[in-house]
């Protein structure tokens, strides 16, 4: 290794020689991304009647897997079309706060539009006076705010610990879980605050998302078969954006924490699937199930 401070990121054992078709679904995969979610983006800000919490959260979320995908995927395009592994040690810390942190930022903006559906459905008459613009643009800078705090101690807890064997992480990008495993040291304290972190953001997030679903459903059972099926309806894009983006998260989480026997490829599909898959089927999924957003892109291209 060229570079003592570097760490070497993997591309797909076995597969090298097939790295640079490898790469053009990937870019595909991320062209997607960029531009299904700029058209969310886009559509939310030029279109007076979708500036409501639910589309506004969901502008804060497509900002969000842009940033995430473009935090990585340049990098592993790089890795697979030119062979460039290695990434230096302040580029994977900078890397691996950005992961964490947009993830926690992710976690709060499907909160928040849990909560949307919740007042929407269980309170209708106080929704516009509950979720004001200006307690929307708190919510956003709160979730800025929290996913930094919570995870700018990951990078210092990493910069304190020695590398003096293998720097090949198990993916091509920088997680926590994984550059703590090359260590030579006592991790305790970093598996103790990464454990604690997660469980009291994506951890509290997803149980009052669970929490808000139940309260959705007992209002919904009161109502008619059609005006239940009408209320459940609005909440399907956001029940698939949570699926897809807390599946992935806990498969990854488990495999790094008992997943010591498993093969190299299964970290590297988890991990591209967990950081990967959610920009790319949020905007599919938003586009499509959402009626006043299908109208709008069906309108803006035909």
């Amino acid at each position: 290794m060229s570079n003592e401070s570097a760490f070497i990121l993997i591309g797909f054992p076995g597969l090298e020689t097939a790295h640079v078709w490898i790469a053009f679904p990937l870019c595909l995969m991320y062209i997607i991304a960029i531009l299904g979610n700029c058209t969310i983006m886009y559509i939310i800000k030029v279109e007076p009647s979708l500036h409501e919490p639910m589309y506004l959260f969901l502008a804060m979320l497509a900002t969000i897997d842009i940033l995430i995908s473009s935090s990585t995927m340049p990098k592993i395009l790089i890795l697979l079309w030119f062979d460039v592994m290695e990434i230096s040690f302040n580029g994977c810390l900078i890397q691996m706060f950005l992961i964490h942190s947009l993830s926690a930022m992710e976690s709060t903006i499907l909160l928040a539009m849990a909560f949307d559906r919740y007042v929407a459905i269980c309170n209708p008459l106080r929704h516009s006076s509950i979720l004001t613009n200006k307690r929307i643009a708190l919510i956003g800078f709160l979730s800025v705010i929290r996913g930094a705090l919570f995870f700018s101690p990951i990078p210092f807890l990493i910069q304190r610990l020695p590398f003096c064997h293998s720097k090949m992480l198990s993916h091509s990008f920088c997680v926590h879980q994984d550059v703590m495993k090359l260590a030579c040291a006592d991790t305790t304290p970093n598996i103790v605050y990464g454990l604690s972190a997660i469980l009291f953001v994506m951890g509290i997030d997803s149980l009052l998302i669970f929490l808000s679903y139940v309260m959705i459903l007992k209002t919904v059972c009161g109502l008619s078969r059609k005006e239940s099926l009408k209320a459940f309806n609005t909440c399907i894009s956001h029940i698939s954006a949570v699926l897809i983006f807390y599946v992935p998260l806990i498969g990854l989480s488990v495999v790094h924490r008992f997943g010591e026997r498993l093969s190299s490829t299964t970290y590297i599909v988890m991990g591209d699937i967990y950081l990967f898959v959610p920009p790319v089927l949020n905007p599919v999924v938003y586009g499509i199930k959402t009626g006043k957003i299908r109208n709008k892109i069906l309108r803006l291209f035909y």
